[in-house]
């Protein structure tokens, strides 16, 4: 890049739930000259704004299609049951998803959980959206139950959460396209990854800064070990981290709820 040319911005999106200022904040203290864009985006639709390029890179929830998105998974989340102050199980630590069988559980639309058979009584219809599914909890309808990150996202006053286990977990990854993991994708997966600074791995040199290669001596071996690779993204992270942080919590406990101390 020269001096005349203006530098390029990155487009960060972000799914409900998903709080990405702390990856920002070093973002900018590290390149200030290249503007960070926030993109709001449903965990529905992050995958395909992806590939439409409304955004370089996202935090997104999993599963999302391999094919041709690359995926560094994060965490995984608690799940919890929203309910209201005065509900029997605020009474408790915990709750698993047997004590739900008799109450009537919300799986709202825009649900992010992967459900072979959802706990609880179903509703006479699914609410449009999460936030619905919280004014319904907030009247006494019924209960939901949401990673905990969402919960804290639609809090109110009158409710609160406790965590629900026996239950699938929702778990967050950065993920961008595979054909374009450009220079500033490989930015942000090092400041991710918590690579400092001056990481050989966080960031690809210009090429006008790339040092010039030593030609081998006579009678060596060129480069055995040498050369360390550019980056921190593709797919080979992907599936390192693909290996960790899924399936349901351990220690998992069937049966009444805990009561609290």
């Amino acid at each position: 890049m020269t001096g005349s040319e203006a530098p390029s911005s990155f487009r960060l999106a972000y799914v409900p739930g998903v709080t990405p200022a702390k990856w920002v904040r070093i973002w900018r203290e590290r390149l200030p000259d290249v503007p960070l864009e926030l993109v709001a985006v449903s965990a529905a639709e992050a995958p395909e704004a992806l590939r439409r390029g409304d955004a370089d890179a996202g935090f997104v929830r999993l599963p999302v299609d391999r094919t041709d998105l690359s995926a560094i998974p994060l965490y995984t989340e608690t799940t919890v049951v929203v309910i209201p102050k005065d509900h029997l199980f605020a009474a408790v630590d915990e709750v698993s998803a047997e004590d739900l069988a008799e109450e009537i559980v919300f799986h709202p639309l825009d649900d992010t959980l992967e459900w072979e058979r959802p706990p609880g009584l179903p509703a006479f219809e699914r609410p449009a959206t999460t936030g619905d599914a919280v004014e319904l909890v907030a009247a006494g309808v019924g209960l939901l139950v949401v990673p905990q990150s969402l919960a804290r996202l639609h809090h109110r006053r009158d409710l609160t959460y406790r965590p629900l286990t026996d239950v699938p977990q929702s778990r967050v990854a950065l993920s961008w396209p595979e054909e374009r993991t450009t220079d500033r994708v490989e930015d942000f997966i090092g400041i991710v990854r918590g690579r400092t600074v001056n990481s050989t791995r966080g960031r690809r040199p210009d090429a006008a800064e790339e040092p010039r290669k030593a030609a081998p001596r006579s009678g060596g071996t060129a480069g055995a070990g040498g050369g360390q690779r550019r980056g921190g993204g593709g797919g080979k992270p992907a599936a390192k981290g693909a290996r960790r942080g899924a399936g349901a919590p351990q220690g998992a406990r069937r049966g009444k709820p805990r009561r609290r101390s």
